[in-house]
Parts: structure tokens; sequence; C-alpha cells
């Protein structure tokens, strides 16, 4: 169990969260504040894995409330303000997530979390965490190995999927992007829109609200621009 604790100035935003958490089955939620000082307290006290923590709040902002602690859990920050993504993920915060954000989105921040907390428990344990360096696919008939470091973009065709790899190489799957998200390495890859996974090392340059990845332009979901920029090119 993933012990979680909830901060935010507002009872509608920790209500939701709340409402959120109980859905996941790896969450215990051991506690939700809406003062920062009451959930400092709470942290230097340790027992805690997991903090969705609001930036904007009285006295002692959420960003300002993570640099006093020395040993902090993993951090989701949530926020109406799109201004703060460089910052947070200087601060090596996990996820940020902007509200108002759907379940769904909720659930990728968790995704993230079980593949980091699994890495850390598979080091202790002197185990390797390291993902599969490739993907087999099945294409027209034929069990095809795909290897993570050759993909540059995955593209979403309603039930299927296009990987374009390097070579000038694309392989068509029966699979969906909802899947593939949640299989593949969150330091390597990232969602930039519902339609696209990119392979971050593999993005060159930004261009407005599109990515390029060679010569082709990938665009990014209305609203997640910074979130994008502060993941792939921080």
């Amino acid at each position: 169990m993933i012990r979680t604790l909830l901060v935010d100035d507002e009872y509608l935003a920790l209500n939701l969260l709340e409402a959120y958490v109980q859905q996941v089955p790896d969450l215990e939620l051991i506690g939700k504040e809406k003062l920062p000082m009451k959930a400092l307290e709470r942290l230097q006290q340790g027992q805690v894995d997991l903090l969705f923590l609001d930036i904007q709040m009285p006295v002692l902002s959420g960003n300002n409330l993570l640099k006093t602690l020395q040993n902090p859990p993993l951090v989701v920050f949530t926020t109406a303000y799109t201004e703060y993504a460089i910052e947070a993920y200087d601060l090596n915060v996990v996820d940020y997530l902007l509200k108002p954000f759907p379940f769904e989105r909720f659930l990728q921040a968790v995704h993230k979390v079980k593949q980091l907390l699994n890495a850390r428990q598979s080091g202790s344990t002197g185990e390797s965490t390291t993902a599969p360096d490739f993907l087999s696919l099945k294409v027209d008939g034929k069990l095809v190995k795909v290897f993570l470091e050759d993909i540059l973009y995955i593209e979403g065709l309603k039930e299927y999927v296009r990987f374009v790899c390097s070579g000038n190489r694309r392989y068509v799957t029966l699979e969906s992007l909802r899947n593939l998200e949640e299989q593949l390495p969150v330091q390597q890859f990232s969602r930039v829109h519902k339609s696209y996974i990119v392979a971050k090392t593999k993005v060159s340059a930004l261009d407005g609200n599109m990515l390029e990845i060679g010569t082709v332009k990938i665009p990014i979901s209305r609203g997640k621009r910074d979130e994008v920029v502060a993941d792939i090119f921080r």
C-alpha cells in the first residue's frame, strides 16, 4: 500500500482527491490537510510515501513547503497555474496536475509513482528493475521485436497504433496508446497528445505547439505545453 497524504487549502479539491484515491486499491489515504503548517508537522513525522500537494496556499506555498523537507516523499503537484511547471520539475516532483484534472490523468500520475517505488524497492533488494529493452508486436501475422531505443514516436489509429522507428521502419499493430503508456518507462517516453507518445530523447526542438522529431512535427495537447516542456526539455 502507498501511504498517501493530501494537502490543499480548498475543501472541494481535497474531497475530489479523496474520491480519486479511494478508487485506487494500491493507495492508502492516511490524511488530508487544509493548512500547510499542519501538513508540515505530519510530514516531519515521516510515514508518508506519496504527497498530493497544492502550490498556491496561504502562509506557506506548496513549493516552499517541499523545500523545507530533508527527506520528502514522492510528490505530485496539483495546481490551477501553469507557471510553476519548470520549478516543479526542478524540485524533482513526479508529476504536475493542472486543475481541473480528470480521474484518467490522476491515474497516469499514480502509475508514474508506482514505477518509481518499484524501482526503489527492487534496487534495495539488489534486483534489476530496468524495463525490458524491447516490445514484442504482432505485425502482419509475425511476432516482431521492436527495441525501445529505436522508437521515435507512436501514433494512435483508433483500434491500432503505428510505431515509427529509426531507419524509416514502421509497424502497425492492434493495441491502444493507453495500454502502451502503462507499459513504457516514463523516463523514456511521454504522452504528449491523445494520439501520440514520443521518445523524449528523439525530440530535437519545440516550434510553437509542435514537437520536432526529425522532419516530423508532433502536436501537443491543448493545456499540456508547459508540462511537456518541463518533462522533455528540463
